[in-house]
């Protein structure tokens, strides 16, 4: 019995070659869970405070599409509403990041949400779940808006869409 454990742990062991580029580079599935199982120290955090702290840099400089100010200014954003959740049993770290808009019927919370999006996912380069809500209470569609700006396929369109992207580019733009 102790053989058929020890064959299968064997098999993890398995060398597999990766094509990159023009040369070949052998990764161990080893490897590969261990990858799969990187702490937020392994990849430069302190902590889950230090993730949220970084998202919110990020975040806080996202202007508005309709004024001059940033989202933070307007406190759109806040640290607050940053919540570095348990990872998922793959071990991807779930975060989610709930905004507040100006007013209860904004034309543009759709668009904000996106921007957050996109611009986590620029900034961050490992895998994370990212969940972006609307704050519960704070707009009058705010369940239909929930559920655009956490669909991957309407996310997909939109940054497809030339004008919507220039928005975008626009907004999340960093001050040189």
């Amino acid at each position: 019995m102790l053989s058929f454990f020890r064959k299968k742990s064997d098999d993890l062991t398995q060398t597999n070659t990766v094509s990159e580029g023009n040369s070949k580079k052998s990764i161990n599935d080893k490897d590969l869970q261990q990858n799969n199982n990187q702490t937020l120290q392994d990849l430069g955090y302190k902590n889950s405070q230090d993730l949220k702290e970084t998202i919110y840099d990020f975040l806080r400089t996202i202007k508005d599409p309709e004024k001059p100010n940033t989202l933070e200014d307007l406190n759109v954003v806040y640290e607050d509403g940053i919540f570095i959740k348990n990872p998922t049993p793959s071990n991807v770290h779930v975060v989610r990041v709930e905004f507040n808009p100006t007013v209860p019927h904004c034309s543009l919370a759709t668009l904000i949400g996106l921007c957050i999006r996109i611009k986590i996912e620029r900034n961050i380069s490992h895998n994370l779940k990212l969940d972006i809500y609307i704050k519960k209470g704070a707009h009058s569609t705010e369940d239909e808006i929930n559920k655009q700006i956490n669909d991957k396929e309407r996310i997909a369109a939109a940054m497809e869409n030339p004008n919507l992207r220039e928005l975008v580019e626009k907004c999340i733009k960093d001050e040189d």
